[in-house]
Order: structure tokens, then C-alpha cells, then sequence
């Protein structure tokens, strides 16, 4: 076929109004969108099969979700009354993933993002899609068993607290507070119940463009800027008591001021990423001789 037919019977083919409602200017090439189109539908086409593929079966995935109906009770549409109650969408999108990633399975803390997840996107294949790019490339270990990358990221963050804000990790250690202690729901849920929605996503949309560095950005921003409220504080319990008031506030609720001071927090790509390899050969050590 020439060019010139070629053109013609995409244009032919292809809707003159895109699917969002835009009209398509004079000189779209109708033709190479085609080609691509077709070679992405392919793409689509492979995912939902799988997609469909692992909806299927039973495993032992089943019996680990024993928290998932505690997911978000404040939330109508995940009420047993709701029409449709999106429990049975959180449901299939962690049993998916199960199937998928059978080296993770089901970890308390995955209903949460899951459920994040399907409230913004509507969709329970866009959800599995999204949570496979953060626990399986994102975040890879955060969710296993031994939970390495979560351990190592919140041992760096102790050791980042102890470089900028050195009272805050004095009193940490004078005390011996552990950081997972106080940390580990900012780390499992990514911030989920545990700042405000706005705020969430906006740390969501960072951190699918720049991965877990923006996890560290806003919790070195919380801790500095309340460090004179943290550090009144005289025992173990008024210690993890003020770490969960530091997530509540006008400073975490006007979002975009919030993301405006986290990214003010300098932090080094290349110093971090010796530090999580350091921090976690260390991790691995310490399982190893156990």
C-alpha cells in the first residue's frame, strides 16, 4: 500500500476525537498512532490474560489475608453496605498479586497501598499493575518475609537522623528507642492512615518518579520540623507518642507547602545509595548468622 493510502485508511480507522474528548489537530499522523496502538494493545491484551489467569485457583494466600476486612473502616466504600463494596476488588488484587509474586504473598500492610490504589484508580487490573511496579521494583524486599529492604531503609534513616539532626538521634539512643519503633507504619504503609489523603498522593506521585528517596525526604522533614517538640520528650513512651503527633497539622495538611519542604531536604543520590548498600550488607550479615 502507498504512503498516501496508508495515511488514509488509518485516518479512516482511527476516531477523529480522541478517547478524552480532544479533537486531533489537522497534521496528526494518524498512521504512526496506528502502529503504536497496535503494538500496545498487544501489551494490554498479554496483561489482562495474565491478569484473568490469576484471578483463578486457591492458595495459601487466602489464609494469610486475615486483616483485609480491618482495611480502612472510616471509609464508606470499603463497608460490607457499600454498593459495591470495594472488599471484594481489594480482595482479587491481593490474591493476583499473591499468585504473582509467590515469593511475597500477602504482607500485612499491602491491603493498605492496594486499597489506595483502587480508590484512585477505579480498577482492579490498574491497581495489581501499579502495586506489582512498587513491591516488586520500587520497594523490592519490603514486603518479604525476612522484610530486608524495609529493615535497611529504616536502619538508614537512623543513620541519616543521626548526620542532620544529631539531638533527635542522641535521644533516640540515650533512650534506646529502636526506629522501627517509631517509624515502621511511615515505612509498611507509605505514609497511608497515616498523613492526610492530599498529602499522600503527592508523596505517591514522587515516589513512582523517584523511588524510595521521597520516603526519606518526608521523614527527615517531619522529624526536623517538629525536633524541639521531640525532643521534650522523657521517656520511651512520650517518645513514640510525639512521633505520632508530628503526622498531624496544618504543616501536613496544606500538601503542597509540605512537598515544598521535603524537597529542600538535601539528600545526596550517590551518598544514599552507598549508604543503603553499606546499611543493608550489613542487614544481611546479621540474618545470616542467625
Amino acid at each position: 500500500m502507498e504512503p498516501r493510502e496508508r495515511t488514509q485508511a488509518a485516518r479512516d480507522r482511527v476516531p477523529r476525537i480522541d478517547p478524552y474528548g480532544f479533537e486531533r489537530p489537522e497534521d496528526f499522523d494518524y498512521a504512526a498512532y496506528e502502529e503504536f496502538f497496535s503494538t500496545y494493545l498487544a501489551i494490554l491484551t498479554r496483561r489482562a490474560i495474565k491478569w484473568s489467569k490469576l484471578l483463578k485457583g486457591s492458595s495459601s494466600v487466602q489464609k494469610s489475608m486475615t486483616d483485609m476486612n480491618r482495611t480502612f473502616p472510616d471509609n464508606v466504600k470499603f463497608r460490607k453496605s457499600a454498593d459495591p463494596c470495594l472488599q471484594k476488588t481489594l480482595y482479587n488484587v491481593l490474591l493476583a498479586y499473591g499468585h504473582h509474586n509467590q515469593g511475597v504473598g500477602y504482607c500485612q500492610g499491602m491491603n493498605f497501598i492496594a486499597g489506595y490504589l483502587i480508590l484512585i484508580t477505579k480498577s482492579e487490573e490498574e491497581s495489581f499493575w501499579l502495586l506489582d511496579a512498587l513491591v516488586g521494583r520500587i520497594l523490592p524486599d519490603y514486603y518479604s518475609p525476612a522484610m530486608l529492604g524495609l529493615k535497611t531503609d529504616q536502619e538508614v534513616l537512623g543513620e541519616l537522623v543521626r548526620t542532620k539532626l544529631p539531638a533527635v538521634a542522641a535521644l533516640m539512643d540515650g533512650h534506646g528507642v529502636l526506629w522501627t519503633l517509631v517509624v515502621s507504619r511511615w515505612f509498611i504503609c507509605l505514609f497511608v492512615d497515616i498523613l492526610p489523603v492530599e498529602t499522600v498522593l503527592r508523596i505517591w506521585d514522587c515516589l513512582f518518579n523517584e523511588g524510595s528517596k521521597i520516603i526519606f525526604r518526608v521523614a527527615l522533614t517531619l522529624i526536623k520540623q517538629h525536633q524541639a517538640f521531640i525532643l521534650e520528650a522523657t521517656s520511651v513512651a512520650d517518645i513514640c507518642e510525639k512521633f505520632k503527633e508530628i503526622t498531624k497539622g496544618s504543616f501536613v495538611t496544606e500538601c503542597h507547602t509540605f512537598m515544598q519542604r521535603a524537597f529542600l531536604m538535601t539528600l545526596s543520590t550517590g551518598g544514599l545509595l552507598s549508604l543503603l548498600v553499606l546499611v543493608g550488607s550489613q542487614a544481611v550479615q546479621t540474618t545470616q548468622t542467625r
